[in-house]
């Protein structure tokens, strides 16, 4: 891999695991100044779930269950960070808004698109007008966190 690819690679693995942290950090700020509670197993559990099903035909053995949430947070992050800076090296557009652009899409492709679609959340439609707004915010969160960080580690 060329010497560039190979920086990009690393910073945009660093930067998603930075941005995941910093969304979490929003989240947990947001929920303790709100006194918001969450309902249910997590998204993220779930995906562990569904994969765990794929693979092995059983959900996540209850002794891993409380490490499956963060995994998958975390995971996701480091392959979206990773895509974002590898795309970010040659289609500049991408790091529109310091990172809200993409902050904004992941929103939207991830919470309102691909989790439903799996069946891990309900659809948009059934899903309330707050909630769309705490997960925008929390992924404009992290799309800033990303680019801030990646451009850091480009220099």
């Amino acid at each position: 891999m060329p010497r560039g690819l190979t920086r990009a690679t690393a910073a945009g693995i660093v930067a998603g695991l930075a941005a995941g942290a910093a969304m979490n950090g929003f989240q947990a700020a947001y929920a303790s100044a709100t006194g918001m509670k969450s309902e249910g197993e997590p998204t993220t559990t779930k995906a562990a779930d569904k994969l765990a099903e794929a693979t092995t035909g059983a959900k996540v053995p209850d002794p891993l269950r409380q490490a499956a949430d963060p995994a998958v947070h975390y995971a996701t992050a480091a392959a979206l960070g990773l895509g974002y800076a590898l795309v970010a090296e040659t289609w500049r557009p991408v790091t529109a808004g310091a990172g809200t652009l993409f902050g904004a899409a992941t929103a939207a492709v991830l919470d309102a698109g691909l989790v439903p679609a799996l069946g891990l959340a309900p659809p948009p439609t059934e899903t309330p007008p707050a909630t769309h707004a705490y997960a925008l915010a929390s992924h404009l969160v992290f799309g800033v966190t990303l680019e801030a960080v990646r451009r850091r580690l480009r220099g």
